[in-house]
């Protein structure tokens, strides 16, 4: 039986997938606000007055769109002002959030077993390395179950 925490992975990861493959999407230099206003052929004149604002003012909503100092809520309004959908997200750069529990999972296993493992070496007690990559396998699966909190410190 799927435990929930691996449930609420796997419903999110679904969630995520239809922005996997827009981490490549290349942000215009000046901003999205910019490019499509541009693109329309629209005048800052034209878009200040969309946004009930002055010439100045739509400008400097350009401006904090580029250094990244706009609210998500702003860029909805935007969009909706422009007939378009603004959308966001985060796209794990492993894939999916499975894979990043996994390897963070897998990542502290080693470091547990290798420890223990150094330990039992130096009084003579040492394992295989069939047996040293079994045991971080099977630790790997414990940490991904139970999903503890020192998987991310």
């Amino acid at each position: 039986m799927r435990s929930q925490k691996t449930l609420v992975i796997q419903q999110l990861d679904k969630k995520i997938k239809p922005f996997i493959g827009t981490e490549q999407v290349i942000i215009p230099d000046h901003g999205w606000i910019s490019a499509i206003r541009s693109a329309l052929n629209m005048t800052l004149d034209q878009l200040g007055e969309r946004l009930n604002m002055t010439r100045q003012g739509a400008k400097q909503v350009e401006e904090r769109e580029a250094n990244g100092s706009i609210s998500i809520k702003n860029m909805r309004a935007i969009g909706e002002l422009l007939d378009m959908e603004f959308v966001y997200g985060f796209v794990p750069k492993k894939g999916s959030i499975e894979k990043l529990v996994h390897d963070k999972a897998e990542e502290l296993a080693k470091k547990i077993v290798l420890r223990t493992s150094h330990n039992m070496k130096l009084e003579n007690q040492g394992n295989s390395d069939e047996q040293i990559n079994r045991a971080i396998e099977d630790l790997t699966n414990e940490l991904k179950k139970e999903m503890n909190r020192s998987l991310w410190d």
